[in-house]
């Protein structure tokens, strides 16, 4: 992984040499096994800790990047971290608060292995004494037969232990219940850590708090099985100040797949960041200072019509899931759409993204003149509207002022082929596309 600026320099930060104290002030710890002897251990040698990513979508979300981060920071702080990908764990699916996943074919599930190991190799190094390594549980549990995992794991889980975790107790009490593999998911991923506590000396997991119950089910078996300790962390859910749900715009999550959330539209999900939100967001899903951080907590209550936390926010997560050549674009196509930059210098999946909540129309190509684009654009409600919008000077196409109502904007214009950027006065955008035989 080659490391962003913040990254590297957080390397340097006295601050940092105590991870525990680091991610206690960034709000990352919400429970955790014993705190007193979880920050010695962190404060000494060099540990070997584990997070775990089920292949239930395509893609990780930023749910998971907290988790990525989290990894990454105590990877600077000299920890080995594992990279855990669940291709058995995947296959059952760990329970859900309302009811049964669906399971996914084998084929599907390998292949979503392959494209989170890709996303999970962008946060970690894989380079030094401390390098990342990956893992795959589907390499110890499919050898593994039904009466040796009953036999050698199982018989150390107590079934009353087990239904008062606080998933199982909400399914049981549920009208649709909990089936016997979901019910089991918590032995599996006990059976995780006791494996990387074995082959690799893994002492520590780390993991969302809603997970806490199968965080403990690790250590608790290693305490049975090896009779020694290990210890877990886990991580608060994140929410906003309003109630609303984080990592969600308009009803659908945020992934780290570009394909399935565009850089731009990552970048204008942080941009929203309320002013009551930012700086703790700034703390969690950015690696900037202490003294940085406080410096934009300040610039927020000054100044917050500027926005300049929102931009470093939005610009940093970017940077981070997409590489900073993509964020860079982002901020051009924000710019272009309102005549700041060069419209046509936007390749088309950055002009897609950015005009993908315009309104928008359809036009032959004999149907160029300006008029009828206001009109079908939506931008002017008629014919005479448009021409006022034109006589008044609040017509553009591609940031282009037209004063002639009887424009015909040529195909050589069109950007990409096939769109045209509509604009009436200042800040109302449409697109056009154009029908090209």
């Amino acid at each position: 992984m080659s490391e962003p600026t913040a990254i590297a320099a957080q390397r340097n930060d006295p601050t940092f040499a105590n991870i525990w104290q680091e991610l206690k002030w960034r709000g990352l710890i919400q429970v955790s096994t014993d705190e007193g002897e979880l920050e010695k251990l962190l404060s000494g040698a060099p540990v070997t800790y584990y997070c775990g990513f089920d292949p239930t979508a395509p893609s990780l979300h930023l749910g998971n990047l907290v988790q990525l981060l989290t990894m990454r920071r105590l990877q600077l702080a000299g920890h080995k971290p594992l990279g855990l990908v669940g291709g058995s764990t995947g296959l059952v699916g760990d329970p859900r608060p309302t009811a049964e996943r669906t399971m996914n074919t084998k084929e599907t599930v390998a292949q979503w292995v392959d494209s989170l190991r890709a996303q999970i190799q962008r946060f970690l190094s894989f380079e030094g004494e401390n390098a990342a390594r990956l893992v795959n549980n589907l390499d110890w549990t499919a050898p593994m037969s039904a009466i040796d995992f009953l036999r050698d794991i199982g018989k150390y889980y107590r079934v009353g232990t087990m239904i008062k975790k606080d998933i199982v107790a909400s399914r049981l009490n549920s009208e649709d219940g909990i089936s016997y593999a979901e019910f089991s998911y918590q032995v599996l991923q006990g059976l995780d850590f006791l494996e990387l506590f074995r082959s690799y000396g893994c002492v520590l997991q780390q993991g969302g708090s809603d997970q806490w119950g199968n965080l403990t089910s690790g250590t608790d078996l290693i305490r049975k099985v090896e009779g020694r300790s290990a210890h877990a962390i886990g991580t608060p859910l994140i929410t906003n100040s309003d109630g609303t749900k984080f990592g969600k715009s308009e009803g659908n999550a945020i992934w780290l797949d570009g394909g399935m959330c565009s850089p731009y539209e990552m970048y204008q999900f942080w941009l929203n960041t309320s002013d009551a939100d930012v700086v703790e967001r700034l703390k969690v899903f950015t690696f900037l200072s202490r003294a940085d951080i406080e410096e934009f907590a300040a610039a927020v209550a000054q100044r917050p019509h500027l926005r300049e936390a929102q931009r470093k926010l939005a610009y940093d997560v970017t940077s981070l899931v997409h590489g900073a050549d993509a964020a860079d674009k982002v901020i051009a196509a924000s710019a272009a759409l309102f005549g700041q930059g060069d419209l046509a210098g936007l390749d088309m999946a950055t002009l897609i993204a950015a005009t993908k909540e315009l309104p928008r129309g359809t036009v032959e190509s004999d149907g160029l003149g300006i008029i009828n684009l206001l009109v079908l654009s939506g931008l002017s409600a008629s014919n005479s509207a448009a021409r006022r919008t034109v006589a008044e000077g609040g017509a553009y196409v591609n940031n282009t002022k037209i004063t002639d109502p009887d424009a015909v904007i040529p195909s050589e214009d069109l950007l990409h082929g096939r769109y045209l950027l509509m604009r009436r006065g200042k800040r109302t955008l449409a697109v056009v596309e154009v029908r090209v035989d």
